[in-house]
């Protein structure tokens, strides 16, 4: 395991990317904690003495501040855990006019890591994209309706928003690997965790019943693959390119994750929709 990584882990206020926070900062990381709620936010990195930025992904100014921010203060990034996300409820649209799951969960990450990427390529770093088995449940990416005006449910905004991990996942791969970039998707598992509060999905009644998230994973367990691809060595421990559950390749997948030609569609048209804000 190597040392001492500059480690951003978006999301890291609650839930899986607080407990990975925690653990790899015991590990002896440099731990760089992004979250939403400036009282959750602070009070993680208070509690492990680390660098905090607040950024809220539902606009996506606050993104390329705080990708300004990270790349004035670290010459070196050598793990970029894009962790934030979640499931909503009603169909709303952002102030940047995208609908709101599409935009925190995709657009708003692989806006991040582009405007991050001299800094990641400098580290030869490592890009993790927490995605979900939902990808598989209920993800369909039309490349015309990334929007969902014409099929919009919760449930189908998040698991194709959570695809959409893994297709970015494997053309950054394609993209950059040969400049030192290596990239992961994984599921974490279903975790009792406030992820799904703001939604009005069954998932909200699942994670939020206390009898129900009796046979839900901790944050602990859900955390682990994030902390062992982030201290892992690609190529060595695990694959570029690859999306991950339990530590292992997954077996089964959305059809559409395979599909590269998707994966080069996807990147180009979240390109041209991001044009205003990569300039």
């Amino acid at each position: 395991m190597s040392q001492n990584k500059t480690i951003v882990i978006t999301g890291a206020s609650d839930g899986i990317g607080a407990t990975a926070a925690r653990r790899l900062h015991r590990n002896g990381h440099r731990v760089v904690i992004v979250g939403r709620s400036p009282q959750k936010t602070q009070a993680v990195a208070r509690e492990i003495g680390a660098d905090h930025y607040l950024a809220d992904f539902t606009r996506l100014d606050d993104v390329r501040e705080l990708a300004a921010e990270l790349t004035t203060r670290y010459p070196r990034i050598d793990v970029l855990a894009n962790n934030a996300g979640g499931i909503f409820g009603d169909r709303t649209k952002t102030a940047d006019g995208f609908e709101k799951t599409f935009q925190v969960n995709h657009l708003a990450p692989f806006l991040l890591t582009q405007l991050l990427m001299d800094r990641l390529i400098a580290g030869q770093a490592t890009v993790i994209q927490t995605s979900s088995l939902g990808a598989r449940i209920s993800g369909k990416v039309v490349i015309d309706d990334l929007d969902h005006d014409q099929d919009f449910t919760a449930l189908r905004a998040y698991g194709t928003a959570k695809l959409e991990n893994i297709l970015f996942t494997k053309e950054l791969h394609r993209r950059h690997h040969e400049q030192g970039i290596s990239t992961a998707a994984f599921h974490p598992g279903t975790v009792a965790t406030n992820f799904a509060t703001e939604s009005d999905s069954f998932l909200r009644h699942i994670t939020g019943n206390r009898l129900a998230r009796a046979f839900l994973i901790t944050p602990e367990k859900g955390a682990e693959q994030l902390v062992w691809l982030a201290e892992g060595r690609p190529g060595t421990d695990w694959v570029s390119g690859t999306y991950y559950e339990k530590r292992k390749p997954a077996k089964r997948n959305n059809p559409q994750a395979l599909d590269a030609d998707l994966a080069r569609e996807l990147w180009d048209r979240s390109e041209e929709l991001l044009a205003p804000k990569l300039g």
